[in-house]
């Protein structure tokens, strides 16, 4: 399935000029800030992005332990790192991770390490 017909739920720390920039890419993106969500607890974020078939984007490592370690299902998760830094940083590493990564098979877990060296992506098929 190519990475841009996968669904997203974009996490309260993904900025909103993220998320419109994300749309006109073509992406369907649900917004947590959008959507009245912002505090939910992780894991129930998990739970909604999977009843719906989405992939959670985001700049939080809580996400791939709560599939790795606690072994909770979900469609996918786009963990996007360091996080918290400006929206340009933010859409460079997703245009990176277009380029290198066209198709993408659920359940899935791909890290972006955008770092000094560049830009980093490891794509796990669970």
């Amino acid at each position: 399935m190519n990475l841009i017909e996968i669904p997203l739920l974009t996490d309260e720390n993904i900025d909103p000029e993220v998320v419109v920039r994300l749309r006109l890419e073509g992406f369907d993106v649900s917004d947590v800030l959008e959507d009245g969500l912002m505090g939910t607890e992780d894991e129930q974020l998990l739970e909604l992005a999977h009843s719906q078939g989405r992939a959670i984007l985001t700049h939080d490592s809580d996400f791939g332990t709560l599939v790795i370690a606690a072994g909770k299902p979900f469609t996918g998760i786009i963990y996007l790192k360091p996080g918290h830094i400006q929206t340009m940083f933010t859409l460079q590493s997703i245009t990176a991770l277009l380029e290198k990564v066209e198709e993408v098979f659920p359940p899935f877990i791909v890290v972006v390490h955008h770092g000094h060296s560049g830009i980093r992506i490891r794509y796990r098929q669970k």
